[in-house]
């Protein structure tokens, strides 16, 4: 699959909370082997856009279209098996056990519930390299500082093996050397062929990171196209991002 093709599509989402429209009428795709970017104001249904794609919601109308295959009623332990792997904007790793082990675990779980097989050292030390979590391998993770913890999170994720990568807020708590490095890896892995999706509030990541981007805003998509025209959209500019320009 290019980077030109769409992995995933949603169509005609909606997703209702008692009176309460979170979602309205949501179309958005994601593509292989490119970064995408879901952004808009605190409350504007981008988790809830994420729980649908990942079958933690159930949407009251419209498709979800993985692959190819229509999954909208698929439940999410099938859907991670198709490829789906995601992080949440709490971190949510064992305190207890070492960088390795936290991601070790993954790779337990995947054995356990798949007919994959592979070698869990060898796979494990892999995606610590491609991580650069290597020189804290060791390390207790209530012992790293919560920008690192975050990209434990990515890699536990990345220990599935997954064909579609969807991350919340995960630049949060990274200082600026971090988030510089955070984005050159995510970048290695869409070169690979990954495709992933971005919610993040850090702009300047975002508009530099992403080659597509969709804008929520009160449960409505306000825009999608480039980074050049999302930040010229009037919509945009004043629902999100004000008149400053990103870079």
């Amino acid at each position: 699959m290019s980077p030109s093709e769409n992995l995933l599509e949603t169509s005609g989402v909606v997703v209702r909370f008692g009176g309460n429209t979170a979602v309205s009428d949501v179309g958005i795709d994601i593509r292989a082997g490119a970064v995408t970017g879901l952004i808009g104001p605190n409350g504007a249904g981008k988790t809830t856009l994420y729980n649908c794609i990942t079958g933690m919601q159930r949407p009251d109308a419209g498709r979800i279209v993985f692959g190819g295959k229509d999954i909208t009623k698929v439940a999410p332990g099938t859907r991670a098996r198709m490829g789906m792997a995601r992080t949440f904007q709490r971190l949510e790793l064992f305190l207890s056990l070492s960088v390795r082990d936290n991601i070790r675990v993954a790779g337990d779980i995947v054995r356990a519930n798949t007919r994959r097989r592979f070698d869990l050292e060898a796979e494990t030390q892999r995606v610590l390299e491609l991580t650069g979590l290597g020189d804290i391998a060791d390390q207790d993770v209530s012992d790293i500082p919560t920008g690192r913890a975050r990209v434990v999170e990515v890699a536990r994720a990345l220990m599935t093996q997954p064909r579609l990568l969807l991350l919340d807020e995960p630049a949060s708590g990274q200082t600026e050397r971090e988030t510089e490095e955070f984005a050159a890896m995510l970048r290695g892995l869409a070169d690979d062929g990954l495709a992933v999706c971005l919610v993040e509030h850090d702009l300047p990541l975002v508009m530099g990171l992403c080659s597509r981007i969709h804008v929520l805003d009160h449960g409505v998509l306000i825009a999608s196209g480039t980074p050049a025209e999302v930040q010229a959209s009037p919509a945009v500019i004043e629902a999100y991002i004000g008149t400053e320009v990103v870079a």
